[in-house]
């Protein structure tokens, strides 16, 4: 027993053991844990920004909401809510996106004066996939039948210069049993890389009296060299034909060409 406790007496702490030189400065040490890995960091961001978009997706859905996009600059993070009604949400003299501000600051304990809120247009509404997806949600919702609101929606979306568009409707339409409807008009493509910058998708939810709808929108958006109303990339199995060049007429040969022609030894 007495081993035991002596040994104990002589055991020294494994930071007392070490020479100075090896040592950190304290104030490197607070700098190194207050720094946040990279893998922490983008987990960090992907929460805080699905959770905004969840938050803006809820209170701004009648005002045509249609994405958030985060924007961090060294002075201040810039939040830009796109919509296709940016007076309601600006609201009067400014003062809805001004509450707006006011939650997401206090919500995620930004300083004061950091965090700014704006408010951008949509311009081309039809071929935004959000917004023709609340559109549908509130035809649902006004007691529209759903066959006629799906149909009224792709027709509005292809009239506008879409390229292709896919509404999916799923839930007890009529009876009990429920049933998965799938609307489709023009081209629209499933996979590939072109699918990242050409297919814009949305899903909603429903609750009708008979239980819960889903609504799914995909609009396979049209090729724009500009890149304003669609993707500028163009599509890569596109094939482009083009004009024929004219014909130039073939001019007859003349009398003295043809008493030249021959060869050399026919006369012969």
């Amino acid at each position: 027993f007495w081993l035991k406790e002596d040994r104990a007496q002589h055991r020294q702490p494994l930071h007392s053991t070490l020479e100075p030189a090896c040592q950190e400065p304290k104030q490197s040490r607070m700098a190194s844990q207050a720094q946040i890995s990279k893998k922490r960091k983008f987990v960090a961001d992907g929460v805080f920004y699905a959770e905004l978009n969840e938050f803006l997706m809820r209170t701004l859905s009648e005002d045509g909401y249609a994405g958030v996009e985060v924007r961090v600059t060294p002075i201040r993070t810039e939040i830009i809510i796109r919509a296709t009604r940016t007076r309601e949400v600006l609201g009067e003299k400014g003062r809805r996106i001004r509450e707006l501000t006011a939650v997401v600051q206090k919500r995620y304990g930004f300083p004061e004066n950091s965090v700014e809120l704006f408010a951008e247009r949509v311009e081309n509404r039809a071929s935004c996939a959000m917004a023709q997806c609340e559109s549908l949600r509130y035809k649902l919702l006004g007691g529209l039948a759903a066959r006629r609101a799906c149909y009224g929606v792709i027709r509005f979306i292809m009239e506008n210069g879409a390229k292709g568009v896919e509404v999916i409707i799923s839930g007890k339409l009529r009876a009990q049993r429920a049933k998965a409807m799938k609307f489709k008009d023009g081209y629209l493509i499933s996979t590939g890389e072109p699918k990242k910058h050409y297919i814009a998708e949305a899903v909603r939810h429903v609750c009708m009296r008979q239980g819960m709808l889903g609504i799914k929108v995909k609009i396979m958006l049209a090729h724009d060299p500009e890149g304003i109303m669609g993707p500028k990339m163009p599509l890569p199995d596109n094939v482009i034909i083009h004009e024929p060049k004219e014909d130039v007429p073939v001019m007859q040969p003349s009398a003295e060409d043809q008493s030249h022609g021959g060869y050399q030894g026919d006369g012969q």
